[in-house]
């Protein structure tokens, strides 16, 4: 395999808060590959977007600190670069894609002046008439329609759909090498985030940029992926290729989330959540932070001491969970109980 692009190593964020210091983000690592969409997902609060704003630096200090790791780009540790640095390489080398697009841009700057400013700050000799004309043709490639007006246009005269497609041009202005995805479609209707979606695959093939799919849908990541990063509680809890992670994944968490989604081929009458509630990150349970709600951990001692290693469990795959062999098994006696529970045969 080619050398990562992207390497995170023992990344660990904090918040300092009146009620005491939330964990967000714990001993964190994964790699991203050239020309790979790496699928990060999770329950709110697992700490994918905390993450995400830690690799750019731009987790707010107070009350946020980066306390431990390394983001290796290209050889450089993006932790310990001077800001100017920083700045010069964020939206140039990496482009990101905010959640909420109507919070993310300016309200007083029009829709493509936003856009121009992208491409002028990492590129000083571009005039403004070249600017436009680029930040026009922008617009057009992720299918804004009349463009040359809609540059004009101020963020709330676009719909939610419009304005997500200009944080994707803007996102793409500069060619980067790496583009982070924070739940892109969350607030879009299922037609308008299948067409984002569309637009975001086409910016990923016209810049060749490697993207980080952050999202709490294993739709998209079913969709999307080649690879996939599980998160739980601040911690990564399973890495596999995507077809590994639907067809036998090693971590009961990731077990969890397969098992609530809706499916074609079954008739439910009801989907069957995760028990329980995600961890409290200012006082994370001990051992592993899932075994309050685990089907495994069944009162085992070494669930609730000893917080479990992330590791090698064969084929690449790597999961964090003290008895990941036996979770298998437990994946056909989930798919036995939805069986017998609805009266219907379960592949």
């Amino acid at each position: 395999m080619t050398d990562a692009l992207l390497s995170i190593r023992g990344l660990t964020t904090e918040f300092v808060t009146p009620a005491g210091v939330v964990k967000a983000v714990t001993d964190v690592g994964w790699d991203l590959f050239p020309g790979e969409t790496l699928g990060v997902v999770g329950e709110s609060g697992s700490g994918k977007t905390v993450t995400a704003m830690s690799i750019l630096g731009l987790v707010p200090c107070p009350p946020g600190r980066v306390v431990a790791g390394e983001v290796l780009f290209e050889g450089r540790d993006l932790l310990r670069l001077p800001e100017k640095l920083l700045r010069q390489l964020r939206g140039r080398d990496i482009g990101m894609i905010f959640q909420d697009p109507m919070t993310s841009l300016n309200p007083v700057l029009t829709v493509g002046d936003q856009i121009a400013e992208a491409l002028r700050l990492h590129d000083r000799g571009m005039s403004r008439d070249a600017a436009r004309s680029r930040a026009v043709e922008l617009l057009a490639s992720v299918g804004v329609p009349h463009p040359e007006a809609r540059y004009d246009q101020y963020p709330h005269e676009h719909s939610g759909g419009m304005r997500q497609r200009a944080m994707i041009a803007m996102a793409i202005a500069n060619d980067p090498k790496v583009l982070i995805a924070d739940e892109p479609t969350t607030a879009l209707d299922v037609t308008i985030q299948a067409q984002v979606l569309d637009v975001l695959r086409t910016a990923q093939e016209q810049t060749g940029a490697a993207t980080v799919l952050i999202t709490h849908d294993l739709a998209l990541i079913a969709e999307n992926a080649d690879r996939v990063v599980v998160m739980y509680g601040g911690r990564v809890v399973e890495v596999a290729d995507v077809f590994a992670i639907f067809a036998s994944c090693r971590h009961p968490y990731t077990l969890g989330l397969l098992s609530s989604l809706p499916r074609l081929d079954v008739d439910l009458e009801q989907l069957e959540p995760i028990p329980g509630s995600p961890p409290d990150l200012i006082d994370l349970p001990t051992g592993c932070s899932f075994h309050p709600r685990c089907r495994l951990a069944k009162g085992r001692e070494i669930c609730r001491t000893e917080v479990p290693p992330l590791r090698d469990v064969g084929g690449g795959q790597l999961s964090a969970c003290h008895f990941a062999d036996e979770v298998p098994a437990e994946r056909a006696v989930v798919a036995g109980e939805m069986g017998t529970r609805l009266g219907t045969a379960t592949s």
